[in-house]
Formats: C-alpha cells, structure tokens, sequence
C-alpha cells in the first residue's frame, strides 16, 4: 500500500488499473461500524462486543461490493476502447477515472450500466447464498450485503447525474436527439432536482422529526449529488463552446521582428501596424519564437530600449506551433501537452497566420 495522487492510499492494480482509497475511507468504515453495531446487537445479541467485529466485517463487504461496482465500469470501458486512468474509493463511494468520453452513445450507456447491473447481480448472489446458511453471523452479513447492494444497484440507476442512471439518461437522449450537450443538461438538471429531494426524505420518512445522523447523510449525499450535477453541467456548457475555439477566428494578427530589435522599438512596430503581438523570425524571415507577452509588459520602461525582443520571447517548439486545422477538442489536447501563453499559428503551407493566446481561448470558453 502505497500514497497516490490527492493524498489517497494505492491499493495495487487491476488490469493494469491503478487501484486507490481515500483516507476518508476509514473514517466512514469507523462510523459505520459504531452506527451499524446496534443494528447488530439487535439481532445477534448474544455476541456482546463482538458485534462491533461483525459491523466493521459489514464495512468491509460493503466497500468490497462498491470495487466490485467500479471495475465493472472499468473492465467494460477497456472492451470498448476507452483508457481508464484509475478507481477511487472514496467515503460516499467510489468513481472510475475514464481518460476521454465516449465517442458513441452507445459505448457511454453500457459503460454506465456495468456497475448497477454488477451490484443487483452481488445482491441477488448475496441472497441467494444466505438461505441455506443458518450460521447466524453468515447468514445475518450475507443477508444484509443482498440489501446494500440492491440499495446502491437501484440508487445508481435512478437517472440523475452524477450518478450512473443520470450518465444512461445522456446517452438516451443524446442517441434521440443526436445533441450530447443536451443530455448533459436534461441529465445534469434532473441531478439538482435529487440532490434537492434527498434533502426532504429524512423528514418525509420520519414525519418531521428526523434524527441527527438521518439529516447528515442526507446532507452528505445531497452535496455530492448537487456538485457532481452541477459540474457536469458546466463541462456541459463548455463542450458546447468547443466549435467556437478556431484559430482561424481565435488568432491575432502579429508582425514579424528580428531578435536583436530593441523591445521599445518592436512595440513601436506592432503599434504602428495595428497589431499586439510579434513573431520572431531569423534572418531568411522563417520564425523561431514568439514574444511572450506578459514579460514583455514587465519590462519597466526605460529597459526597454535595452532589452531586446529575443530575451522576451518565447522560443518555438513542435507543442507551440499550431495548424489552422486544429480546432475544439484537439486544440484543447495540444495546449494541455504543452503549457504557454502564447501559440503561433501557421497555415496549410506553414506560412504564419498569427499568434493564438492562451487568454483567448480561456475567454472563448468562459463566453455565455
């Protein structure tokens, strides 16, 4: 056992899948063995403290069963071509780390599936197996892990993102419509909407006087329902802006220096052409870098005619220069491998176009 990513404890591999658990974890496997013991006691009153054993042993299963639930929608989405970066465990759960969404509708409901339908069958096998059990410690875990999973089979089914059912709505509706942006939203809304009637089932249940612990779960489970949805809905909404990230739109004129020019008078330049960004070219007029514009603006004044162009620009590798072809997705893809502030455009036939700014792009993104 080893730490991972985000302070979380690597449990090992499956598949090649890296396998993760949150400290939290332990947390609730504490607050569930102390909840769950009178439930126990109960029932199996005759074990005094060792029913605190069997409520940690209900801990285990259960979380057992939600791993289980997760390399489902693991092992399902590597038959389907889709990389799966890790599984999580987590106190509310878990969650399966895909690399990149579905292509199809299709892939995207049966990937969903997976997990809830994994979970009734461990429910109806843990059922099964406990009716010709009549030790009463087996028969009572086997019973009771029947009933979580079919809790958490039909919890994940009821179709509301982030939950499993709400990511089979948007592929329904996605494959009615043939719009994925709008089953990201009808699945993303009907995620608030639980998240708001998880809040109320403590007090429905109870008449109105709901218990403490009753509340915080529910409090707990709403939260989790509402940022999920609610994140979705805004990858949603920037998905949707995806068409709009084109250089040909996106870039911005630039003129081209030569790297000894003096930076006051390269500025002078590009004020004079109308333009605000510059491209270093050598002395064939082929470019080598781009003028990084924020270290530019630091220069103080009067270094500027000190300073030249050269050791304010930026020089060019393969990540910074982009094609007129690359738009959407895979421009996002180019900037993510290789972080900067400033790309320079070319055309088919490598002649430049212009200059793309990362603050653009993140503008195009956040535009309503």
């Amino acid at each position: 056992m080893t730490f991972g990513s985000g302070r979380s404890l690597r449990l090992g591999r499956v598949a090649g899948i890296p396998v993760h658990v949150s400290p939290t974890w332990f947390l609730v496997a504490a607050v569930i063995t102390i909840g769950f013991e009178p439930f126990v006691s109960r029932y199996l009153d005759d074990l005094g403290n060792g029913t605190y054993a069997v409520s940690f042993a209900f801990a285990v299963l259960l979380y057992g069963s939600v791993f289980l639930h997760e390399v489902s929608h693991a092992l399902t989405a590597l038959g389907l071509g889709l990389p799966v970066r890790g599984i999580t465990l987590h106190f509310l759960g878990g969650y399966t780390e895909i690399e990149r969404d579905s292509p199809t509708p299709g892939r995207d409901l049966v990937v969903s599936a997976a997990g809830p339908l994994l979970s009734l069958v461990l429910g109806a096998g843990a059922y099964v197996a406990s009716r010709p059990v009549h030790g009463d410690v087996t028969e009572f875990l086997l019973f009771e892990l029947a009933a979580a999973n079919l809790v958490v089979g039909v919890f994940n089914l009821l179709p509301a993102l982030p939950l499993d059912g709400g990511h089979m709505l948007r592929a329904v509706v996605w494959r009615v419509t043939g719009d994925e942006n709008r089953g990201t939203v009808v699945a993303g809304r009907a995620g608030q909407v639980l998240a708001v009637l998880v809040l109320v089932v403590p007090f429905a249940a109870s008449g109105g006087t709901p218990d403490v612990v009753g509340v915080v779960w529910a409090a707990l489970v709403a939260m989790l329902l509402w940022s999920g949805a609610t994140q979705a809905l805004t990858v949603g909404r920037m998905r949707a802006r995806l068409p709009a990230l084109d250089p040909r739109r996106l870039a911005r004129p630039a003129a081209p220096v030569a790297p000894d020019v003096p930076l006051s008078e390269a500025l002078k330049t590009a004020r004079g052409a109308g333009v605000t960004s510059l491209v270093v070219v050598d002395s064939a007029g082929r470019p080598t870098g781009v003028l990084n514009e924020a270290a530019a603006a630091a220069v103080p004044q009067e270094r500027r005619p000190w300073v030249t162009v050269g050791q304010s620009s930026r020089t060019l590798t393969e990540g910074l220069v982009v094609g007129l072809g690359v738009t959407g997705d895979e421009l996002l893809r180019v900037m993510r491998e290789t972080p900067a502030s400033e790309y320079l455009v070319v055309d088919e036939h490598g002649r430049v176009y212009g200059v793309l700014a990362s603050s653009d792009v993140d503008a195009a993104l956040a535009a309503r």
